[in-house]
């Protein structure tokens, strides 16, 4: 069994039981479905749970879990379920339905996520996801999400970096906004019916452990400024990524790590922090100006054809370079999988071909995405099909019209994989508090494929969740605790003076400059690639970082109003310490892998070079104070079913 644990550095040594069954991969499920206990339907509403997030994650695990007769709190810091950052996935869902009849396969969708990730996930986890992909479209056809057809009704697919087949359901350039609709209208659903108690416009602000376990959370009234307490028999987080450490992101603004980051700070373990993901098609930064970036979907990469300019300094007009002068640079390094190898790699040769001068735009950092020879051979009717909305995005951004001219791209901060460690039930080692979609670590490895952070919150928040917490109740049967316990009160205080600091410091710099100055560090040091050198130079920087922050800041108004700078000096203080936990992470792993790039480990070929050797596992962090190092646990990454090969995607 995978999951025993050794510790490399300070504290008490952790065994982390990863819990996977025993048997076949193929039958490990199904087995466990089995295995695990289960709950009297009458007895499921005398359990409550607690789910922070409404995403598709959350969304769907709340709906699921009420549908099944537990009481459910949902809770989100948007004025709506329906504003959840999941709405803005655009390219497509994963599912190995093979409906093209090109070869596919839950082991073949197994298999390419495990490559993708450079073989830095559970075998377990991801071949459940592979086979749980096919009920997730299901459900989401039944519930009218709109894909895409062909033209005899049957649902059709597009491909997506990392894979050689159609595997990817899409609604146009909207996916992830239908298929939250879904998700929402099934929590509406449940709402009306009394079954889950919808908390809009409220942040989790600490994590309420009695007797070692998760009972409850500490919010705060958005609107309001009122603090209070909810307790629950389980804890679900569901609060995706923290890409927004880097400030500018591909992220919404209000995306944050302090769910997650709370309860790290209560024991949770924060796993492979360093394995952030760097997305190939963003619409390049335009100036200081900006708070976020755009997301061009990945599924542009079907028909679009990356290049840049053979010779350095090419200022010329896209249309006036002739073909004998471009450099079609994924197609040339990559010729098996082309415009569509995975997301690392694509990123790290755009970044390489803009460090040699060849970059276009006024900044000269992006590249072309040209659909010229697509309009040629499909009709620009065809082309406005299959991604009018997206090609309408970017004229309305950046002024220029896609038809007739390439799009520029270059990379930018999307997704983590990193996230707080869980076991195969989904829980974190601190009993009762569950983590599901980005929030946790589990599925996607050093890197993610693209289309599969919906199919891996919606396989949890469906088909996985459901089945696992039901088990931790029937295992456990938690002693009756309500929000008056002591513990409650102790956090509530918490909450109060954290909140009560930031507002008597009273300096000259606003929460923005300070998160700013971080995400440029962290971007430069850690970004799409990292050495030994600028860990060490972000190390030294972010604790000054921190320690002006909290003598330097300003935040105006009350606690007890809306106080849009109260709530961001909050995710930007959590920000300021998991940066320091990033680089630290990736400062230890001395290997490249995925999305993480440590220059000093690479192929002649500027290829990630892994270590597996010393680094074949997963690096589960242990908080040990502010300003002190945390404790790191390994979980063993062991492989039974693929074999441990570099990637090769030429």
């Amino acid at each position: 069994m995978d999951g025993n644990s050794e510790t490399s550095t300070g504290g008490a040594a952790m065994t982390l039981d990863a819990k996977i069954p025993a048997g076949p991969l193929v039958e490990k499920w199904e087995r466990h479905k089995f295995e695990m206990k289960l709950v009297n339907p009458a007895n499921k509403r005398k359990f409550h749970c607690i789910i922070v997030g409404s995403g598709l994650a959350g969304a769907s695990a709340a709906a699921t879990l009420a549908e099944l007769g537990y009481n459910v709190e949902c809770f989100c810091y948007q004025d709506s379920p329906r504003r959840a950052h999941s709405i803005a996935a655009q390219g497509g869902i994963n599912a190995a339905k093979n409906y093209q009849n090109d070869g596919d396969s839950v082991f073949r969708l197994f298999y390419d996520t495990v490559k993708g990730g450079d073989f830095r996930s559970r075998e377990a986890n991801v071949y459940r996801l592979a086979q749980v992909s096919g009920s997730i479209i299901d459900q989401c056809v039944a519930q009218g999400v709109p894909f895409a057809r062909e033209y005899g009704g049957n649902l059709t697919n597009r491909s997506f970096g990392g894979a050689l087949v159609s595997r990817t359901f899409y609604a146009r350039g909207q996916t992830g906004q239908q298929l939250l609709l879904g998700a929402y209208q099934a929590l509406c659903r449940q709402i009306d019916a009394g079954n889950v108690k919808m908390f809009p416009r409220t942040e989790m602000l600490e994590l309420v452990l009695v007797n070692g376990k998760a009972r409850g959370i500490v919010v705060r009234n958005l609107v309001t400024g009122k603090i209070s307490s909810h307790a629950a028999d389980a804890i679900v987080l569901a609060t995706g990524g923290y890409s927004n450490v880097f400030f500018l992101s591909t992220n919404a603004v209000g995306c944050n790590t302090t769910a997650i980051f709370r309860a790290y700070k209560k024991g949770a373990l924060f796993a492979n922090p360093c394995f952030t993901q760097i997305h190939p098609t963003c619409i390049p930064v335009s100036g200081d100006h900006q708070s976020k970036l755009t997301l061009m979907s990945e599924s542009l990469r079907n028909d679009g054809r990356i290049w840049v300019p053979k010779k350095a300094g090419d200022k010329r007009e896209p249309q006036a370079i002739p073909e004998a002068d471009r450099d079609y640079v994924l197609e040339r390094k990559y010729p098996t999988y082309g415009n569509l190898a995975p997301r690392d790699i694509a990123s790290r040769a755009a970044k390489q071909v803009c460090d040699e001068g060849r970059g276009v735009g006024p900044s000269g950092l992006g590249v072309y995405l040209d659909f010229s020879e697509a309009i040629s051979r499909l009709t620009e009717h065809t082309v406005r099909e299959r991604y009018g909305n997206l090609f309408q995005m970017y004229e309305k951004i950046t002024g220029e019209n896609p038809y007739r001219m390439p799009m520029r791209i270059f990379p930018a901060p999307h997704y983590t994989m990193g996230g707080l460690w869980v076991d195969y039930n989904l829980m974190s080692n601190i009993p009762g508090l569950h983590v599901v979609g980005e929030a946790n670590f589990s599925d996607h490895g050093a890197n993610r494929l693209g289309a599969s952070a919906l199919m891996q919150g919606l396989a949890d928040g469906y088909f996985i969740l459901p089945y696992t917490l039901g088990h931790y109740f029937a295992s456990t049967k938690p002693e009756k605790v309500d929000s008056s316990h002591a513990e409650f009160r102790k956090a509530e205080e918490e909450v109060r003076e954290r909140l009560k600091k930031f507002l008597s410091i009273r300096g000259k710099r606003t929460t923005t400059s300070f998160h700013r100055e971080l995400g440029q560090l962290m971007w430069n040091e850690c970004g799409m690639s990292r050495t030994d050198a600028s860990l060490r130079k972000a190390l030294q920087r972010i604790p000054e970082i921190r320690e002006e922050f909290w003598r330097n800041l300003d935040v105006l108004g009350s606690h007890d109003e809306l106080n849009t700078s109260l709530e961001r000096a909050g995710r930007v203080a959590d920000f300021i310490e998991l940066a320091e936990l990033i680089c630290q992470d990736a400062l230890h792993r001395t290997e490249s892998c995925g999305g993480h790039f440590r220059e000093e480990s690479q192929t002649e070929e500027g290829e990630a070079l892994r270590d597996d050797d010393h680094f074949c596992y997963v690096a589960a962090w242990e908080h040990q104070g502010v300003g002190k190092p945390p404790s790191l646990h390994k979980e063993a990454l062991q492989f039974e079913n693929v074999h441990l090969a570099q990637r090769n995607y030429k």
